[in-house]
């Protein structure tokens, strides 16, 4: 055969196989100039080279081609990127809701007998407090101690006369976790589709983005939204039943969205110029109306409530300036904290009605008092959702298409709740059947610092019914149920002919539960016993598996729930079947796994 005819084998694809071609190739082609295959001859170093060259090339191909796909990609922010292109946006960094008290004394009223109201503050929205192991958490709301729905003690009273000295007040306001900070970014010539990666980790909001021209960039989800709704103060309000503010529909032409990968955050924006701005103009309604009764001047049947401009090119893309971007982060030090643990008034700021008229030593004494404590645990995922999850959500999200229809799709919107809301470890969602409406029950589970499961606070499922409201049917009800953590222990015993290296044995088989049992099991989940049978007999040396058993830990350190595993075991030992609204825990993987050798 001549050269130009050789036959190439294209399965060849690993080292061995390549370097076996490249001596048959050698061999037969070229047996007059080439005879020495000896490893140790200059050739077999060309050919270990070029198989080497090869087995790297087809290894890469591989893997780039696996990184393709959803259910193939073994990278983070490559799945991350596979789930944005599905419509799913990556929530980064969670943060966790809770309601702290505050406490301020204030000097009687001589009068009245009762606080001096002048010296009454109100606690403005902003201030940070910390815990004694760095937690951080800032306050998201006003706190009037003056509302009448306080609770007001005595604090201190004349000895001599017992007329009042001192009131206590105390008041309740949301915190969520986390850490103010501010970056400047320098942006230069016009540029399309500016992008802007924030040097810091964990980022969990982007507060604020404005520039030097004192413009103000506001974030949407997707850059073709040209339309936000903002709260404006309500001037006509007559009464207390009349709200504080009107919801309105605000134009925003100078918009971002943020790209998120495991820890990066970025911000990216339009490819509109400034120079264009004075173009843009708000749409016609007459041109969107819906057609109907014959009218012939409908230019566009479509209407879209959150774009209404019409020369818009995704917004405006900053340039000659420099941008303040404040946000706030997650550490997983500052996510969670344990009730009573939030005691430091980092920073805070309190507003008098008359500060002027005050004297300023007893002013001073309001203002020192100011103390603060969480009588609730404050909890909610620390980290981001393992690879298997994160694919589970993006698929779940897909096949939701952005409304709540289904109960896979109510599932699939809690996990998507944007992180500085909150965040749920596990849900369930179930009919009730017993109701006569179309009620459904939706169980969850938070996590805490150490990733061990525990129930969500109150703030999170405040949040999460607001954020189902606006998709769900609206004939749905919706319960928010804690699911019941059932701690259980593993025990097991492993048989093997050769016992000199039985400690080594038992040591790589807890190993092997452990890595898998680090991601927790899902509400209502059975627990399979055959799958550690599985996995314990796949551990060289392991020639067999007996006694394999789950054991209810409670009291202590554990949950309070008591469970009775063998009454729940099925008949064939295969088995521990659970209520749907439980979920069963190995809360302390390298003590709750324990194995014996025979």
């Amino acid at each position: 055969m001549s050269k130009n005819k050789v036959p190439i084998k294209y399965t060849s694809r690993d080292f061995e196989s390549i370097k076996k071609e490249l001596v048959d190739y050698a061999k037969r082609y070229y047996s007059d100039t080439f005879k020495d295959f000896s490893e140790a001859s200059f050739g077999s170093l060309m050919i270990d080279t070029v198989a080497y060259v090869g087995d790297i090339l087809s290894f890469y191909l591989d893997y780039q081609v696996n990184e393709s796909f959803l259910n193939s990609a073994i990278e983070y922010n490559n799945v991350v990127s596979l789930g944005e292109q599905m419509g799913y946006k990556f929530k980064g960094p969670t943060s966790a809701y809770g309601v702290c008290a505050f406490y301020v004394s204030v000097p009687s009223n001589g009068a009245t007998l009762g606080p001096e109201t002048s010296y009454i503050p109100i606690l403005k929205k902003g201030a940070t407090i910390s815990s004694d192991n760095g937690a951080t958490f800032i306050l998201l709301e006003d706190i009037d101690f003056n509302d009448p729905e306080n609770d007001v003690v005595l604090l201190e009273q004349n000895k001599d006369t017992g007329s009042p000295l001192t009131w206590g007040i105390q008041a309740y306001g949301r915190v969520v976790s986390g850490e103010l900070g501010t970056e400047t970014a320098t942006v230069g010539s016009f540029e399309r589709f500016k992008k802007i990666e924030l040097k810091a980790f964990d980022v969990v909001e982007i507060i604020s983005v404005t520039d030097d021209e004192g413009n103000t960039y506001y974030e949407v989800p997707f850059l073709s939204q040209n339309v936000i709704h903002r709260g404006i103060a309500n001037r006509s309000r007559g009464d207390d039943s009349s709200p504080a503010a009107i919801i309105k529909p605000f134009v925003v032409p100078r918009r971002f969205v943020t790209k998120k990968t495991s820890r990066r955050t970025a911000l990216q924006f339009g490819y509109g110029s400034e120079t264009e701005l004075s173009d843009t103009s708000v749409a016609e309604p007459t041109n969107v109306v819906v057609q109907k009764l014959g009218r012939n001047y409908i230019s566009d049947t479509s209407f879209d409530p959150s774009k209404l401009l019409d020369s818009d090119k995704f917004g405006i893309s900053p340039s000659n300036t420099v941008l303040r971007i404040n946000y706030r982060r997650n550490t997983l030090s500052n996510a969670n904290a344990s009730a009573g643990a939030l005691n430091k008034i980092v920073n805070s700021s309190l507003k008098f009605q008359n500060p002027e008229n005050l004297n300023s030593a007893s002013r001073t004494a309001v203002e020192n008092s100011l103390a603060v404590t969480n009588i609730q645990p404050i909890t909610g995922q620390s980290t981001n959702p393992s690879l298997d999850e994160l694919r589970q959500q993006i698929m779940d999200n897909f096949s939701a298409q952005d409304r709540i229809v289904t109960e896979q799709d109510y599932k699939a919107f809690v996990y998507t709740m944007p992180g500085q809301f909150g965040s749920v470890k596990r849900c369930a969602v179930y009919r009730d059947n017993d109701s006569f409406r179309r009620n459904l029950n939706l169980y969850l589970i938070a996590s805490d610092k150490n990733g061990n499961l525990t129930t969500c606070n109150s703030q999170v499922k405040e949040n999460l019914k607001t954020w189902l409201g606006q998709s769900k049917m609206i004939n749905d009800t919706v319960d928010i149920l804690d699911a019941k953590i059932i701690n259980v222990q593993i025990k097991y015993t492993l048989l093997s002919f050769n016992m000199n290296n039985s400690l080594d044995l038992v040591v790589k088989a807890n190993q092997a539960l452990k890595e898998r049992y680090t991601t927790k099991l899902d509400i209502g989940e059975n627990f399979d016993l055959d799958e550690i049978r599985k996995i314990l007999t796949r551990i060289p040396g392991v020639d067999g598996v007996r006694n394999v058993r789950l054991i209810n830990k409670f009291g202590g350190a554990y949950s309070n729930i008591s469970y009775d595993i063998a009454e729940h075991t099925d008949a064939q030992n295969r088995f521990v079947q659970v209520p749907k609204n439980v979920v069963l825990e190995i809360k302390y993987l390298d003590t709750d796994i324990i194995g014996t050798l025979k």
